[in-house]
């Protein structure tokens, strides 16, 4: 499962990373595009750190869940990278998403984009996955910036059913990815 980019770790979780993970998840400038906005608590991150978890045993023999994104030369947790089913956006089902949220202080420096690149690897050439689509808030540019750069193409505006925002959906096939639109 480990990955491994010229900066990042791409890894499993570990109990270690609960305290840095709820540090990104109550930051609200962090939080700022996700779901409706909030920020969550430690006790929430802590259920999500058991998702990230549950969705590897799930899924093995699948292949797919988020990853753990580490940098390298520090072993600081700058957040997270995923594959994982947008279950809150069911117009688009049957789906996988390639998401990813960092810690602010990991901001404009090409993590986001670089941790993507190797889950976009992994996900066409070992998780078998034959399209991935990315789902931002309309007005979450740093987000759509990463997808251009992955080659991810604009599939649809649309609306989340639970709280109402605004989302832009792109993708990008296996063909896609093959033929370098990721290398944009």
């Amino acid at each position: 499962m480990e990955r491994l980019t010229a900066r990042l770790r791409l890894r499993a979780w570990q109990d270690a990373d609960l305290d840095p993970l709820a540090a990104v998840n109550a930051d609200p400038e962090v939080m700022r595009f996700i779901a409706d906005g909030s920020t969550r608590t430690r006790e929430e991150t802590a259920a999500q750190l058991e998702r990230f978890r549950g969705e590897w045993r799930d899924h093995h023999g699948h292949g797919h869940g988020a990853f753990a994104v580490e940098v390298r030369s520090t072993g600081e947790l700058a957040g997270w990278v995923a594959l994982t089913v947008p279950a809150f956006l069911p117009e688009i089902l049957p789906a996988v998403e390639i998401g990813w949220r960092l810690g602010r202080a990991h901001w404009g420096r090409g993590y986001a984009t670089e941790a993507a690149r190797a889950a976009m690897e992994f996900a066409f050439a070992e998780a078998g996955l034959d399209r991935l689509v990315s789902i931002c808030h309309v007005d979450h540019h740093a987000s759509a910036r990463v997808m251009a750069k992955l080659g991810m193409a604009l599939d649809r505006t649309t609306t989340v059913p639970a709280h109402g925002q605004p989302v832009r959906v792109t993708a990008i096939t296996r063909e896609q990815y093959a033929a370098g639109s990721h290398r944009a």
